[in-house]
């Protein structure tokens, strides 16, 4: 049976400020709303483990679209998903097709030096699995690499959060790099479309999101990608 694996923060404020963050949720909603609808079953996975903080401006109203109400108002969600996340060392990674890292800000503190999360990501592609992530959630490929030991998204072709995007925050100097800038630098080919608009970028098995707005879209090449297999 194909099994997805998502990937969410454990960071719930950002360092030095009295600011909450956590996975921005539409991200993990939207995506795993495309697995159910095509029978995938879902894992969610933190850093920690346990408990997922989520960040306040994703259960904004405005943010909170039907999909993601339809989530966050399920009491059996909330209770296995975001309060039980299972930690990298409670995976078994043969278990899994695909891994998704969904952003929100908190991944720019606990995704990029995690070598557990990159191990499971190497090892679910080793075995012709997928890696896929979005928005800020792209920062967890920084440290994954290939066999030989280069940067595996090296002269990749990807996307994620633009350093326009962030601007537009107002929170540039809020986190502890860019991640436009951290894409670039690692040697990936990457590309970007207007700020907020949907934006998804395919390489073979590597699939990447601009923003909240690409999260379905990351699912549904997913699902084209799986289908191929």
């Amino acid at each position: 049976m194909t099994k997805a694996l998502i990937v969410v923060t454990s960071t719930a404020q950002f360092a030095g400020r009295k600011q909450a963050t956590g996975v921005w949720l539409s991200e993990a909603t939207h995506f795993h709303a495309v697995m159910r609808e095509h029978g995938i079953d879902v894992d969610y996975v933190s850093p920690e483990g346990g408990y997922v903080p989520l960040d306040p401006g994703s259960i904004l109203p405005e943010n909170l679209d039907d999909a993601t109400w339809s989530f966050y108002s399920d009491d059996a969600y909330r209770q296995r998903y975001l309060a039980n996340a299972m930690k990298p060392a409670d995976v078994n990674v043969a278990d899994y097709d695909l891994i998704y890292f969904a952003g929100g800000h908190g991944t720019m503190w606990d995704f990029p030096g995690n070598k557990a999360l990159a191990a499971i990501a190497q090892q679910i592609y080793a075995n012709g699995g997928l890696v896929t992530a979005v928005c800020h959630g792209v920062v967890g490929l920084l440290p994954l690499v290939n066999p030989d030991g280069t940067a595996f998204i090296k002269d990749r072709k990807l996307t994620g959060f633009t350093n326009e995007e962030e601007a537009i925050n107002k929170l540039t100097d809020a986190v502890p790099f860019l991640a436009e800038d951290a894409l670039r630098k690692a040697g990936s080919d990457y590309s970007k479309a207007a700020a907020y608009t949907e934006h998804v970028v395919a390489d073979g098995r590597l699939i990447t999101g601009q923003n909240p707005q690409s999260a379905r879209g990351v699912a549904l090449k997913a699902i084209a990608a799986l289908a191929k297999k």
